[in-house]
């Protein structure tokens, strides 16, 4: 089994548990959305969408059977990857929560996955079930190798949470047969929506078999090199799914050889999981000009198209990425499984450098546009991350129709929820990493980690409230601490001594022994941020942050109306705590000031200004005390 990584590598699932913050929303996750999530699976939710994605699995076995296939296939073209990010969710939190019940009905869609598997380890209920004459004739569109990429990271997740590899051995198997049709019998062509990379990356740690890691090598190697490839397999049948355009490379990342990849562009989620692939590769292979490519890369989305939400892909045209700087707050994509694919690209950046600016965007993305996306009672869903709705434009203009005030039930496309779930439940693998010699510690919750060398440690902290965090330590060896970004100040003490250690790429680097007490404070004051000039739509605008949270504006906290707040910025903000307020949080005062507003379009009376106290509330919050308005830019 290969376990080694250049950097450092994520821990185990099965060395971590959470308490605290992170402990909370994994209880959630646990109580409420799998639950949920495996009642819309079956057909079973109440007001939520038809999703037929097990009748799916149910009707490809009786076709292969030869049997009528009921009422055939109903759903997306990637309706069988709900299941795989269903499976993940529920192994990551059946290692969090033993539960039998839980476990017994992962083991029975698992049997139901299986049966709707040919002969020939083919596994896709799309073509089983509709037409199987046209299987691996349109990667641009069909989405069967990330069908197969989300069902292998399942088949891995759920043999490392209980040990049971009947998942593992169909994907397997679905992997002979991919190598096959892509080695061995030399089909030219590569995913259109890149996922499948990063699961072979992590079937071929687990089981060590070199056609997973051939596989990932191949399509990571193949892709751009030749760019005509989508256009003549679209000339080559008579049918689509969606109508792409085979001919827009820069959508589809197949324009150049990934080597020579300058800027992310095209459909952000396929984006970053792609970067994931190659970046978990790179630090596999110590492939240095694979690395060099996924650094241009990562600068061009964290330097010039990521919303201070850690959201990304800012155009609802494709779900992608647009220009440089074109982050418009109003019409806002930024989908949360993108800013789910870019905590796997940064854990994955971390695995061949260890820089504290990967951990403060997997942080960014986390706290923000990652928690949004689900409400409080992990009931609804986002799909779109706005950062600007205004009732009666958001969700009804045909330029804002994707950014919705209220987070719907469920989706036709559910791609977001079960994504969701299964990055909560699997936290501590982001958390926290290890090399030979050091335990990393590179985002900050509550809990129990084990490392590999012997160390263990117990983290207390109330994170992302509370600023203190607080490493007991069993065993010795060495400890990096990341020290984020946002922290203007720090301390650092080591049984009650101050280090003098200073931060290295961002992290600080300790020796500790059996017994030692590590204690980082962080800054907790609350602060205006300010965006670069080059943001035309941002210009004069602030937004409030504290810690690693992003604070935005409600109207139902501000007489209803956000748009004529003004920030005094020359003042100080207040942080307070509010128990009762959704669910738990602090909220923030910010001086302000209100203009008057008129009855007329447009008017030739100057408006008169009264000052206020502005009242924010964490962005991650927004949206759970019905429609009303929202910002996080307002004019400074």
């Amino acid at each position: 089994m290969v376990i080694f990584m250049k950097a450092q590598k994520q821990i185990s699932q099965k060395a971590y548990m959470s308490e605290g913050f992170i402990g909370k929303y994994q209880k959630l996750v646990r109580d409420t959305v799998i639950p949920y999530q495996y009642a819309v699976l079956n057909d079973k939710a109440d007001g939520a969408e038809k999703s037929h994605v097990v009748q799916n699995f149910i009707n490809a076995g009786k076709a292969l059977c030869g049997e009528d296939a009921g009422d055939g296939f109903y759903g997306m073209v990637f309706q069988d990857s709900d299941a795989g990010k269903w499976i993940e969710a529920a192994a990551y939190s059946l290692h969090n929560f033993p539960d039998p019940e839980l476990e017994k009905n992962v083991d029975e869609l698992i049997e139901i996955i299986a049966a709707a598997q040919d002969e020939d380890g083919y596994l896709n209920t799309y073509f089983t079930i509709k037409d199987k004459d046209k299987r691996w004739t349109n990667l641009l569109e069909a989405h069967e190798l990330y069908c197969a990429g989300h069902m292998m990271e399942a088949a891995c997740a759920y043999y490392e949470a209980v040990g049971k590899r009947r998942l593992l051995d169909v994907m397997l198997k679905n992997t002979e047969h991919i190598y096959k049709i892509f080695i061995e019998d030399g089909h030219g062509g590569f995913p259109g929506h890149p996922e499948v990379e990063l699961a072979l990356m992590k079937m071929y740690r687990l089981t060590g078999n070199e056609k997973c890691l051939a596989l990932a090598k191949h399509f990571i190697n193949t892709r751009g090199t030749d760019p005509d490839y989508y256009k003549r397999e679209r000339a080559g049948r008579d049918w689509t799914v969606w109508g792409n355009n085979a001919e827009d490379n820069d959508y589809q990342q197949s324009g150049v050889p990934l080597r020579k990849a300058e800027r992310a562009t095209g459909h952000a989620v396929r984006a970053v999981y792609l970067y994931t692939g190659m970046a978990d590769l790179a630090a596999e292979t110590d492939d240095t000009e694979l690395y060099t490519a996924c650094k241009r890369l990562w600068e061009s989305i964290t330097k010039r198209q990521i919303y201070i939400t850690g959201g990304i892909g800012s155009t609802v045209i494709g779900e992608a990425f647009s220009v440089d700087h074109d982050l418009p707050s109003d019409t806002a994509y930024a989908e949360t499984c993108a800013s789910i694919g870019l905590m796997f690209f940064a854990s994955r950046m971390l695995e061949n450098e260890v820089r504290g600016e990967y951990a403060d965007v997997m942080e960014q993305a986390f706290y923000n546009t990652v928690l949004a996306g689900m409400q409080l009672d992990g009931k609804r869903f986002f799909y779109v991350n706005p950062l600007e709705v205004i009732p009666g434009i958001s969700g009804v203009s045909p330029t804002h129709r994707h950014d919705l005030p209220q987070r719907p039930g469920w989706y036709a496309c559910a791609c977001c929820p079960p994504n969701v779930a299964r990055l909560i439940s699997s936290f501590g693998k982001y958390a926290y990493g290890e090399s030979s010699d050091t335990a990393y510690c590179h985002l900050f919750a509550a809990g129990k980690v084990s490392f590999e060398n012997g160390m263990s440690l117990v983290c207390e902290t109330e994170y992302p409230y509370g600023f203190t965090v607080k490493y007991k330590v069993s065993g010795s060896g060495r400890l990096a601490v990341r020290i984020p970004h946002w922290s203007g100040k720090f301390s650092l003490d080591v049984n009650g001594n101050a280090s003098s250690n200073l931060p290295e790429n961002g992290y600080i680097y300790l020796s500790v022994s059996d017994g030692d007490e590590v204690i980082l404070t962080l800054d907790d004051s609350p602060r205006f941020v300010y965006a670069s000039g080059k943001i035309p739509r941002l210009s004069g605008m602030a937004a409030v942050c504290r810690g690693p949270l992003v604070y935005c504006f409600e109207g139902i906290d501000n007489g209803g109306d956000v748009l004529s707040l003004r920030l005094d910025t020359g003042k100080e903000i207040i942080a307070e705590s509010s128990p009762d307020l959704l669910g738990g949080t602090v909220r923030l005062s910010v001086p302000a000031l209100k203009i008057s507003q008129t009855d007329s379009l447009y008017t030739s009376q100057k408006p008169f200004s009264t000052p206020c106290e502005a009242a924010a509330v964490p962005y991650y919050t927004w949206g759970n005390r019905g429609e009303n308005q929202m910002r996080v830019w307002i004019p400074d």
